[in-house]
């Protein structure tokens, strides 16, 4: 017993040396490698077994919360793999960081700096006292906002019949997971008992619309709003910006997409007026990360459609959200240091602050890597699959966006492109500066200073 004690205390010792950005580098491949081994499972599929790419795929699509697949769910996985895709997705939603320290919490062990720095990166929170308080509201809150839900959506499927009785109430919570998760799974497509019946009306598009919002303005933002709703004191800026960015970017997109697929040739052409409102919105809300489709034939959305959800999703959700992309956060400060670089500012102003010149370059870290990473992948895919850019594009970025939506291509994918399209999903989770993070730890910072000078 004794020697077991000392090994467990050596092995501890050696966890806590582990820097933060490579403990959650690793905690997330670790977790997609489970999901893919209980996916592969005989029992969770229909039929034949998935593939350990196909597994793969799916798991880190369902960790990642982007809802890309290259199988169809309501088909090709039996009751059990929809759980474990569920519970997944549920995990990529919450946060495996999150889980992991309330699990420890609730066993009374002890947590370690690391691990804090680790959950508090996570999270997005500035200082590491607030935590744990954090991470209990974050999971409260999502299992409420989710069972809320899913009783709305059981509600007002059961009035309209939408589905059999005794499927409702699982159809109503993954369906409200997938979507406060900004997943983007769903199990009506392909299965051609429900699919003929997918649910679109204005109901559930704005349930699933509002879950939708809720999950990709990010925890710190709800904690804050709730927080300061009770004592009735200012927002924080970070709240401020996040909700005003958000605002903005939907309401241009659903001007946009409007105008774009309303048109002669688009896909919105023959709906009534009401349709095409209430879709575009919608469609606005979900491309940004979710991936639920809300136009019709949207592997024929017009070119111009195309180009302004491959803008949305490119800038993604919030920062410490359930969705992905460069995050609102990089692009109100990117947006800011170039209103401030006109104005002959020395640093970015907003709301009567002033924006450190150390986030600036952060976000601009993210920026050039981003662009970085979607141009290999798509040039990667173009190497190997006979497709136009266009497509190709999309769906890097929709990976790293992790939103899921596709131009009708996800299945045409080889073993080799549904690998490179997983690493961008885990990418697009991950984030930018974890991996910068963690590829320059350790690297020793020069004490050597040499003279400047401009370039043009």
């Amino acid at each position: 017993m004794r020697s077991v004690r000392l090994s467990r205390e050596v092995v501890s010792e050696k966890l806590r040396h582990v820097p933060v950005s490579w403990r959650i580098i690793i905690g997330l491949f670790g977790l997609g490698l489970l999901g893919t081994l209980l996916l592969m499972l005989p029992a969770a599929a229909t039929h034949e077994p998935l593939s350990f790419t196909e597994a793969l795929f799916t798991a880190s699509s369902a960790l990642s919360c982007t809802g890309l697949s290259v199988i169809v769910v309501a088909s090709d996985l039996s009751v059990l793999g929809q759980w474990i895709l569920l519970g997944l997705i549920q995990i990529g939603g919450i946060g495996y960081m999150t889980l992991a320290i309330l699990v420890l919490r609730i066993l009374g062990r002890q947590i370690s700096l690391a691990d804090r720095l680790a959950l508090q990166d996570a999270l997005g929170v500035v200082n590491v006292s607030g935590v744990f308080t954090l991470a209990r509201y974050v999971f409260f809150t999502v299992v409420s906002i989710e069972l809320a839900g899913m009783v709305a959506l059981r509600i007002h499927w059961g009035n309209v019949g939408l589905f059999p009785e005794q499927d409702l109430w699982f159809q109503a919570l993954f369906h409200s997971v997938s979507s406060f998760c900004n997943a983007g799974f769903d199990l009506i497509s392909g299965n051609p008992a429900t699919e003929a019946v997918f649910p679109m009306d204005n109901m559930t598009l704005l349930i699933k619309g509002m879950l939708i919002f809720l999950g990709g303005i990010g925890m710190p933002v709800l904690f804050d709003l709730v927080s300061k709703m009770k004592v009735r004191k200012a927002l924080l800026l970070h709240t401020k910006l996040t909700l005003s960015v958000a605002v903005f970017l939907l309401l241009v997109g659903f001007a946009m997409l409007f105008v774009t697929e309303t048109r002669p040739g688009g896909t919105l052409h023959n709906e009534p007026i009401g349709r095409q409102l209430a879709l575009s919105l919608f469609q606005s809300i979900s491309c940004r990360s979710a991936g639920f489709v809300g136009l019709p034939s949207f592997e024929s959305v017009t070119p111009a459609g195309q180009q302004v959800m491959l803008t949305l999703m490119f800038i993604g959700s919030a920062p410490a959200s359930a969705g992905g992309g460069i995050t609102t956060g990089t692009f109100a400060v990117l947006m800011l240091a170039v209103v401030a670089y006109a104005r002959g500012l020395s640093t970015p102003r907003v709301l009567g602050r002033a924006i450190p010149g150390d986030m600036v370059r952060k976000a601009a870290a993210v920026l050039t890597v981003s662009l970085g990473v979607v141009g290999l992948n798509t040039f990667l895919l173009l190497l190997t699959h006979p497709v136009p850019l266009q497509v190709a594009l999309f769906e890097i970025v929709s990976a790293f966006a992790t939103c899921g939506l596709t131009l009708n291509f996800s299945s045409q994918l080889t073993p080799f492109g549904q690998v490179v399209v997983a690493s961008t999903m885990l990418y697009g989770r991950l984030g930018a500066l974890t991996i910068v993070y963690a590829l320059t730890h350790g690297i020793s910072r020069t004490k050597v200073f040499y003279p400047e000078e401009k370039v043009l």
